[in-house]
């Protein structure tokens, strides 16, 4: 498990889902400036920020290629972590073909699994989250033929100006990004990752789980108010983000 110390008037930020190009570049350009304008915010009293995946809608390396805009973004995660602030990002359902270029470029730690932080003494479980819990046995099979290295080599010999065309018009079609689903909550049974964390705990203690890839903001007391259930929401319609020094809290950007 690994441990952040709390520095004296410090805090740790989360974020989610920003997908940066959907549903198109120039309305992505205003969200994009909103996102920056709160990277800049948190930059005096950041001592890490998590990023929990599906930052782009759409996102592959190639050896020497990445996908093209939103360069804004990528500059002001290298300024904040060049200014001392740590960085963790986990891959999500649209970053599936991330690689190394956070890392090199960077200095970005990336995640392809869930992890677990001891943070301020408190055990937090954190994940974009896609494919935990129960259901969703067809993305499940999706997600394994993606991440297959024989797929993904075939993907890399199609010429980026085709492929990135083809991988963003299929991106923007996925019902994630504006599924009617993702407006209303589903109830305790029926939220797949509520179910996971209920069934963690019962081998396992954690103060927090922390998830995106849901899109709804949700905070949920679980196994009687000892352990809480955090998802993200999405820099789409929500605009929110979480902050925790002795606790938790979910906020919204520009209008706290």
């Amino acid at each position: 498990m690994k441990r952040i110390d709390l520095q004296p008037g410090k805090k740790i930020y989360f974020c989610s889902d920003q997908h940066f190009g959907a549903p198109d570049f120039q309305s992505s350009k205003k969200r994009e400036a909103k996102f920056v304008r709160w990277l800049e915010m948190i930059k005096p009293d950041a001592q890490a920020l998590f990023l929990l995946g599906d930052l782009f809608d759409f996102w592959h390396e190639w050896e020497t290629v990445v996908p093209r805009g939103f360069v804004r973004v990528l500059g002001k995660l290298a300024e904040l972590k060049d200014s001392g602030v740590e960085m963790y990002f986990f891959v999500g359902n649209h970053d599936l073909w991330m690689t190394d270029y956070f890392e090199k470029e960077l200095g970005i730690t990336v995640f392809f699994e869930k992890q677990e932080f001891e943070i301020g003494g408190k055990k937090f479980l954190i994940a974009h989250g896609d494919g935990l819990g129960p259901g969703d046995k067809g993305y499940k099979r999706m997600k394994r033929l993606f991440t297959n290295p024989l797929a993904q080599l075939a993907f890399r010999w199609i010429h980026p100006d085709i492929s990135v065309k083809i991988a963003t018009h299929l991106s923007q079609k996925n019902k994630l990004i504006s599924g009617a689903e993702d407006l209303k909550f589903l109830g305790e049974e029926n939220e797949f990752l509520i179910l996971y964390a209920k069934e963690k705990l019962k081998t396992q203690h954690f103060d927090y789980f922390i998830f995106g890839h849901r899109h709804l903001p949700m905070e949920l007391d679980l196994d009687g108010g000892k352990s809480k259930y955090i998802n993200l929401g999405d820099w789409i319609s929500y605009f929110t983000y979480g902050v925790f020094t002795d606790k938790f809290e979910l906020l919204e950007f520009e209008n706290d």
